[in-house]
């Protein structure tokens, strides 16, 4: 599986969020760290019940 993330430099520090979730932003040291962080971020999201979560659906119309 691969997710898409945004991130930028914020006063040294790594910042950004994935894709689907921009409203849960997370930071690291380094990229290596920032992409650490973005898969805790995603399996606490995936496994917990995080408020505000926005989710994508469709719908058929006859």
């Amino acid at each position: 599986m691969e997710l898409g993330y945004t991130y930028w430099k914020d006063d040294g520090w790594f910042v950004g969020y994935l894709d689907e979730y921009p409203d849960y932003t997370t930071q690291g040291e380094t990229l290596e760290e920032f992409e650490k962080m973005l898969r805790s971020l995603h399996e606490d999201i995936k496994t917990s019940d995080f408020p505000f979560i926005r989710k994508h659906g469709t719908l058929k119309i006859a």
